[in-house]
């Protein structure tokens, strides 16, 4: 990264100030915009990277940003997948998977003290790691950063040390490391209240707080019904041979074309069984029977399957780096 960062970007920072998800209200016109950012973040940033969860919104924005790349001779950058420790299985599984089939360079961030600490002595989700024990890194952090003040913390994703440590330090520790500038995520105004101020670009330019670099959000205007459409009207006939390209909408695994099969499609496995959020198996029960895309998107809560559903945590979070 050049040292004069932020001066060489070239960003309206402002961009989607008092907007919400009405100002784009086809997705057509949500493409379009999505396009228009996503373009901005490959060329304005020296050294940019695509954060990549295996969920729907990333994995999303992926899409669109390999499908910029292509259309103006672009490089598509590296993706990176925060490793907690706690995810299902199927979702370290299905980033495997994409990432070989869709030639991906994935940097797979993780805090490897507090992982190495769990190995050695057997730790299961949910015991306390003693932060004594923790690397002066990490000593820092939940001392000082987070003003943490007991004598141990949980190996559990969904609270405010272990979220922390094991997901934003993970990552500022991967941008400082190869010197990213420009962070491409897929994160919603309508997610979450701490997310509803967002805008397309948005700096995180506090050294004291993380490495300098901004937010590059493409589908900030989304829905999640949003979402889903623009998966099986676009993402998934493009992807998939002999699907449909009129966006065939499958009601199961078992309501496919033929000659595709679920492992084809481009969705965590977690949605067709009815999750709607992915955020770690310790924590996260699926929603209903049926697929994430037939629920009542509207009329429940999204991350209602979650531990962590706090907003000032999030608030709290978001502060220190948190996506």
């Amino acid at each position: 990264m050049s040292e004069n960062f932020p001066d060489y970007v070239d960003v309206n920072y402002q961009d989607g100030t008092d907007q919400d998800p009405t100002d784009y209200p086809h997705v057509h016109e949500k493409i379009e915009k999505a396009i228009e950012v996503t373009r901005q973040g490959l060329e304005q940033y020296e050294n940019p990277a695509v954060m990549w969860t295996g969920g729907k919104d990333s994995t999303l924005v992926l899409y669109i940003v390999k499908e910029v790349a292509d259309r103006f001779d672009l490089e598509v950058p590296p993706a990176i997948f925060i490793d907690h420790y706690q995810h299902f299985d199927e979702i370290i599984e299905f980033v495997d998977h994409w990432a070989e089939e869709w030639d991906l360079d994935v940097i797979f961030a993780r805090n490897t003290n507090i992982g190495e600490y769990v190995d050695e002595h057997g730790l299961e989700p949910g015991d306390d790691i003693p932060v004594a024990d923790l690397d002066e890194h990490n000593r820092h952090h939940i001392e000082n950063i987070l003003e943490y003040e007991d004598e141990s913390f949980p190996f559990l994703l969904d609270t405010y040390a272990g979220n922390h440590l094991l997901k934003t330090v993970a990552l500022n520790d991967a941008l400082e490391e190869y010197d990213i500038d420009g962070v491409i995520s897929g994160v919603r105004w309508d997610e979450q209240e701490a997310r509803a101020d967002e805008t397309f670009f948005s700096p995180r330019h506090d050294p004291d707080i993380y490495p300098p670099h901004d937010r590059v959000q493409p589908i900030l205007h989304f829905e999640e019904r949003a979402v889903w459409e623009a998966f099986w009207q676009f993402v998934v006939p493009d992807t998939v041979e002999h699907f449909p390209d009129e966006g065939y909408v499958p009601e199961s695994a078992d309501d496919l074309p033929e000659g595709v099969e679920q492992a084809d499609i481009p969705v965590s496995p977690k949605y067709w069984e009815g999750f709607r959020s992915l955020g770690s198996e310790i924590s996260t029960k699926k929603a209903e029977d049926e697929p994430a895309w037939l629920q009542d998107l509207e009329g429940t809560t999204e991350r209602a399957g979650r531990a962590q559903d706090k907003e000032d945590l999030m608030a709290r979070l978001r502060d220190l780096g948190y996506m």
